[in-house]
């Protein structure tokens, strides 16, 4: 069996995840290097920079190349990435969508609400306008969540979209047509 890893948030466990699922996780913000993680089977966690597998994704990029292009602010944003896509202070229009099974829709309207100004436009589906990113929306919605729970965010001001408990299927499927999208996006551009 390939390496897996489970990671502990909140004294919740969730996976396990392969080294893919874990550096798409990263790239995100979803996995800091402070994140605890043990691999399957063990029971001691650590933190995910200490773990000489995912260490690496950690590290700065080292060529020249991957610098120049992660400085490159004229290149469309790649879907969903960098917590650093919401600038401080700059407010994003978010379609939030919960499917509750687990627990009550009341822990997640509620922290939708405390987070800015908020409409519920269907039942456990609400727009909401604040100034945080989507990666921290996400996260402290995730909180409000059961095990079976889950949970769709879209930046409709940037074109992201963040996701919680979907299984590695949906997690796949939802990245490509994500992806397919803005190369469509940049091919009606070019014409």
């Amino acid at each position: 069996m390939p390496d897996t890893w489970t990671v502990n948030t909140g004294e919740r466990t969730y996976g396990p995840y392969t080294i893919t699922q874990l550096q798409a996780f990263a790239s995100e913000g979803r996995l800091a290097p402070h994140s605890l993680v043990a691999r399957t089977g063990e029971q001691e966690y650590r933190a995910a920079s200490e773990d000489p597998h995912l260490s690496p994704l950690f590290r700065a990029p080292q060529s020249v190349t991957a610098i120049a292009q992660a400085l490159r602010n004229d290149q469309p944003r790649a879907f969903g990435r960098k917590e650093s896509d919401a600038e401080a202070g700059e407010t994003s229009h978010y379609i939030v969508i919960a499917d509750m099974k687990s627990r009550s829709v009341a822990g997640i309207e509620e922290e939708v609400f405390n987070l800015g100004p908020a409409y519920a436009v269907l039942p456990q589906v609400w727009l909401l306008t604040c100034d945080l990113s989507i990666n921290a929306v996400r996260n402290a919605l995730v909180q409000k969540l059961g095990k079976l729970d889950m949970l769709f965010v879209v930046d409709a001001t940037r074109d992201r979209a963040a996701w919680f408990n979907f299984g590695p299927e949906a997690d796949a499927r939802i990245r490509r047509l994500w992806a397919r999208g803005g190369e469509l996006r940049k091919t009606a551009q070019a014409s």
